[in-house]
């Protein structure tokens, strides 16, 4: 029987009065619906000027511009960086890692350089309320990474010259999205069709759900995802290239009357490049720009996408989820990332904006190292075992 504030009678039996303490009765100060949140008001919102819009422009093809991984002047204990931080802690041993302390519009150039390894080692680095944090500081800090790269179908912010800057929104009249997409094909690299595709990207969220309303970010460690394979796999994936494409963007924007701002292309990377500030072998792949392995039958190539599609979206131990909050940062390399967004938090105002900088072409060096395996060497930890024959229970 269901419990209940009113005395319950039963024939037959003697019936005895409780008297409950009034305590019982005084509404409690914790209010709770499972699975609700409260959903704030924007009457007079503070971002307007940051709102989308997709401007009717045109602009020429990219052209290949010098980088410097400012990662390379980076101490390798990031002591100029830690030095201003009251806490750092890792999400997982694979990706992901948060400092407090840390004013991101008031590092000193010696700081930016050992945030920049410090996401070279680790993939992403998270950052709590950076109210300073706004636009202008946010572009000035890519700025000092290199050149900003501007999205060509994408949103960018309503306040004019701020083309560089890709804008995030969903509001309380947006239409539902889950639908449309299988949730393995949201997992991507940012705009890996570029010839030089980003490196250093920050994303500050402005509005969104309060903590339980859903629209985290999940990423994805390519360098884990290079680990996971065998080292025949990753022996035979080290000699291949794939096509990456902007035709999907390209196209999907103009079904909607929107304005490409930039022709399509279609460009030839490595499936496994070498980071040139740490040296580890990632795994460059992603399902929403990817098109095919050159030089392979396409049986082979959809195979091998299928594998690595499931490596990367199913794989727990490569992955980080971030449970976002106003005024939070989220500062990752996409030469060595997948994310992929979450859904399920209509109907919250989810708002924010994105810089992204220009990398170097992705080469692949046959010298370059196994982040698992320079690193349990380090720490004394032993091989992995990637013999999948062996007889174990299951551990959960």
């Amino acid at each position: 029987m269901a419990p209940s504030l009113e005395e319950p009678t039963f024939a037959g039996l003697h019936k005895e009065k409780i008297s409950w303490p009034a305590a019982y009765f005084r509404a409690t100060e914790i209010s709770y619906e499972p699975g609700r949140t409260d959903v704030e008001k924007h009457e007079e919102y503070e971002h307007d000027d940051l709102r989308p819009r997709f401007p009717d422009v045109h602009w020429d093809p990219l052209t290949e511009v010098p980088y410097y991984d400012k990662g390379l002047l980076g101490h390798p204990q990031y002591h100029d960086l830690l030095s201003s931080a009251t806490d750092i802690f890792d999400h997982n041993p694979k990706i992901g890692t948060e400092i407090r302390g840390i004013n991101l519009a008031r590092l000193s150039d010696a700081q930016k350089n050992d945030l920049a390894r410090l996401i070279s080692v680790r993939g992403v680095v998270f950052f709590r309320n950076q109210t300073d944090f706004d636009i202008d500081a946010q572009r000035e800090l890519g700025k000092y990474f290199g050149t900003l790269h501007k999205h060509a179908t994408t949103s960018v912010p309503k306040r004019l010259g701020l083309e560089d800057v890709h804008v995030v929104y969903t509001d309380e009249m947006s239409k539902e999205q889950r639908a449309l997409f299988t949730p393995t094909f949201l997992w991507h690299s940012d705009v890996t069709y570029e010839i030089q595709p980003p490196s250093y990207t920050s994303l500050k969220v402005l509005t969104g759900p309060p903590r339980g309303g859903g629209g985290d970010t999940l990423w994805a460690s390519g360098y884990a995802a290079y680990d996971m394979l065998s080292a025949p796999m990753q022996k035979y994936l080290e000699n291949l290239t794939a096509l990456h494409s902007a035709n999907i963007q390209a196209v999907g924007s103009r079904a909607l009357g929107r304005t490409v701002r930039r022709e399509p292309i279609t460009t030839e990377h490595p499936l496994i490049r070498t980071h040139p500030v740490t040296g580890w072998k990632s795994l460059f792949f992603n399902p929403g720009f990817f098109t095919g392995i050159v030089g392979v039958p396409k049986a082979e190539s959809d195979a091998v996408s299928r594998y690595l599609n499931e490596v990367i979206s199913t794989t727990q131990e490569l992955h980080v989820r971030f449970q976002w909050q106003k005024n939070d940062v989220a500062f990752w390399d996409n030469r060595i990332c997948n994310h992929s967004a979450s859904y399920g938090f209509a109907p919250h105002r989810r708002h924010a904006v994105r810089v992204a900088v220009q990398a170097e072409r992705p080469v692949f060096d046959s010298a370059g190292k196994s982040q698992e395996e320079e690193l349990n060497a380090l720490y004394g930890l032993p091989i992995v075992n990637k013999d999948g024959t062996r007889v174990s229970n299951y551990n959960d």
